[in-house]
Formats: C-alpha cells, structure tokens, sequence
C-alpha cells in the first residue's frame, strides 16, 4: 500500500506531466500545489520538494526525447539547427548556474507562482496578436534564435512557462506555428537536461556525505514514471492545440489561477517556522 510521501508524488507526477508541455508552467502548478499539501499539514515536515522536482522533470524530459525522437535523430544532418540550438541555450546556462539558489526557494513560493502565471499569459496574449507565421524552421536565423532563448531566462521562475514564453516568442518574430512549436521542445533538452544535471549534483553530493534516501526512492519512481506517462499524451495534445491557435484558453486560465494564488498568498496568514 502506497503511503501518504508516495501518493502525492503520484499527484505531482500528474500535475507535472500536464503542466510542463501546456504553457502553463509545470514549476508554478508544482509550487502551488505543494504549499496545498503541505498547508494541510499540522506542522512542517521540512522537506526539500526540489529533489522531487528533479525527477518529475526527468520524467518529462524522457516524455520529449520519445515524442521528438525522429527531429533529434535528424538533428546529426543539420549542424546550422543545432547551431541555434547551442546558441540559445547560452543565456540560460548563464542565468542558471549565477542564481541557481534564488530559483531553488523560488520553487517553494507561491506568491512568485501567482506572479508567474500572470506573466505567462501576457506571453500568450501578445503572441496570439502579433503572430505571422511567415518563417519556417529552417529560416530561422541567429538573431531570433538567441531572443528566443532570452526570453528562456524567464522560465527557471515558477509560474513563467517554458513552452509559453519560448513558444509566444517565436511566434511573435514570425515563425510559423509547427516550427516555433518545434524549436521550442528541442530547446527543452538541454535545458531541462542542464537544469536537472545541476539538482542531481546537489543530490548525489547529499548522498556521498552519507545522508541516507533509501526510504524516498518509491515516492521519487513513482512521480518519475507518472510524469513521463501523462507529460507523453499531454505534448501530443499540445502540438494539436498550438497548430489550430487556441494559445488564448490557457492565458484566460492563467489569469484566473494567477490573480487567485496572488489573493491567496495575500491574505493567508504567514506560517510559523
């Protein structure tokens, strides 16, 4: 029988196989619904949900290498594309490793969450009255490469959605809907890849020290195996919605969660430590 650890890293596993490839926000749907749990707690239980977080990306990040695997095969024939990729990814490996402590409590604050997901649907908003898909993927230049993984910078943030902010970007300097779709989930791999790479530095340093987790590895199997499996259908589903346009569904959502987590956040009383 599954205990109370290993049934919300099923929830979570949930949460973040939708959240990571709708634009969204996996980190901000993550960090709200982690204070949730953790509200209905009576005391603290000092938990650090980034280990978690970690693998629950894996599991997504495995979700795209399956769903793209054909592109990235065919990536070894496009050196330019692989270029651009290499180039955008620069500044959030940048930003990154200089304030990979901010965005690790920033994780566990809602009220950033709330702000986030406000920012997310202007991203989505302006994309839907700027767009002009004139530019296929293999148009893409350096100069719109690199804006778009500027604007990357923004997603470490919770509540700031990877897919929305790099897809809305591309959309917004012309390139056509598959092709900014594209671009954007092959940008995840080294991005969430690096992210990921960085935590389980964090871990495995825990785990030489001699700090024992046996205990949590079902939780973390559990959450990993359920975020590759949802955040598979969920990217499918995604490539349909952004080919039809409806990037404006999930900005309405993101206001109404978004406003709602900033009251909540307001007036919640603050906890005792």
């Amino acid at each position: 029988m599954l205990n109370q650890k290993t049934w919300e890293a099923l929830w979570l596993g949930i949460v973040q196989g939708i959240t990571e490839f709708l634009p969204i926000s996996s980190d901000g749907h993550l960090a709200v619904v982690h204070a949730l749990m953790k509200s209905g707690k009576t005391e603290s239980s000092g938990e650090d949900p980034v280990e978690l977080f970690m693998v629950l990306h894996l599991g997504t990040l495995l979700s795209i290498l399956v769903v793209y695997r054909r592109q990235i095969f065919d990536l070894v024939k496009q050196p330019r594309l692989c270029g651009l990729i290499v180039l955008a990814t620069i500044p959030v490996v940048i930003v990154g490793l200089f304030f990979k402590d901010f965005f690790d409590s920033a994780l566990q604050n809602p009220l950033i969450a709330g702000i986030g997901f406000l920012i997310t649907a202007g991203f989505l908003i302006a994309a839907e009255r700027l767009e002009t898909q004139r530019i296929p993927l293999e148009q893409l230049n350096w100069r719109q490469a690199l804006a778009i993984g500027t604007f990357q910078t923004l997603a470490p943030l919770p509540g700031v959605s990877r897919s929305g902010t790099t897809i809305s970007t591309a959309l917004m300097l012309g390139l056509q809907r598959n092709a900014a779709t594209t671009f954007s989930f092959l940008l995840a791999i080294p991005a969430i890849g690096g992210a990921c790479a960085l935590m389980l530095k964090d871990l495995l340093k825990d785990v030489l020290s001699g700090q024992s987790r046996s205990n949590e590895i079902l939780p973390l199997a559990v959450g990993g195996v359920t975020s590759f499996v949802v955040g598979w259908l969920c990217l499918q589903w995604l490539i349909r919605i952004v080919a039809r346009g409806k990037l404006r569904w999930f900005a309405a959502y993101l206001l109404v969660i978004g406003t709602a987590t900033v009251i909540w956040q307001l007036v919640a009383p603050t906890p005792h430590a």
